[in-house]
Order: C-alpha cells, then sequence, then structure tokens
C-alpha cells in the first residue's frame, strides 16, 4: 500500500485571481478543477512535483458558514498563516524571473543560515518563501 500526502490547501479570496497567479506567474499548472454546484475543487501542481498538488480553496459552505469564511479571509490577508516554502537551485535567478513577471516580494534574496531565500506573497495575502539551500541534496 502507497501512502503520502496528496494535496495541501490554501485559503484564497478569489480562485480565478490565484489560479492566474499560480499558472501564469508560478508556473504551476493546473492538476484539477472539478465543481459540484457553487464549490469548486481547484488543485495546481509543479510540472517537476507531478504527485503533489497545492489546493487553491475559498472558505465558506460547506465547510464553514459565512462568519468564519469572513474571518478566514482576514487572517490569510494579514499574512498570519506560516509561509510555504518553494525550494529553488538559484534564488537570485528565480527572484529575477518571479520579479519580471509581477510576482510582488516583500523580502529580496539575502544569505542567512546557509540558505539563500527571498520571501513574497500570493494575491491572497498567502506568505511564501523561495530557499536555495547551500546543503548538498537539500534543494530540488
Amino acid at each position: 500500500m502507497s501512502e503520502g500526502i496528496g494535496v495541501v490547501g490554501l485559503y484564497v479570496r478569489d480562485q480565478d485571481e490565484a489560479l492566474a497567479f499560480y499558472v501564469d506567474k508560478l508556473g504551476l499548472r493546473i492538476a484539477s478543477d472539478v465543481r459540484n454546484g457553487d464549490y469548486r475543487w481547484l488543485t495546481v501542481q509543479h510540472p517537476d512535483q507531478p504527485g503533489f498538488q497545492l489546493g487553491l480553496f475559498l472558505p465558506g459552505p460547506p465547510v464553514h458558514d459565512e462568519a468564519t469564511a469572513q474571518a478566514l479571509h482576514g487572517i490569510v490577508a494579514k499574512g498570519a498563516m506560516p509561509p510555504l516554502v518553494l525550494n529553488v537551485d538559484d534564488c537570485r535567478a528565480t527572484y529575477e524571473r518571479l520579479h519580471a513577471r509581477g510576482v510582488e516580494f516583500t523580502q529580496p534574496p539575502i544569505e542567512r543560515y546557509g540558505n539563500v531565500d527571498a520571501s513574497f506573497r500570493d494575491p491572497s495575502g498567502n506568505g511564501w518563501k523561495l530557499i536555495q539551500s547551500r546543503r548538498e541534496g537539500a534543494g530540488r
């Protein structure tokens, strides 16, 4: 029996806006886009990691009531959720490529802890770190 994590979800304020960001700016691809009434199961994946998906989900029914959904939107927009990490071979080159595509960074590449890292947020407020690890085998 094979087991593993298949989908990790993010709350987004608008799925179409998030999809455009993750596909057009970050270079991910659509893994699934399925609707059931008002509910939309939307996932993207990195081209080099076909077994792992990132879910772009709206807070709300059937999981949350309206008050909870609004609270979650506010928490995400403030950047209160833990950052996600994108391992890269060359942080500075990835920064330049993504910056040219319109990704707004909150921190340019800096060296620390034996790594080079940079930070950005998606349109909903989810934080991301680009990390280029100096440790052998710790990158991609």
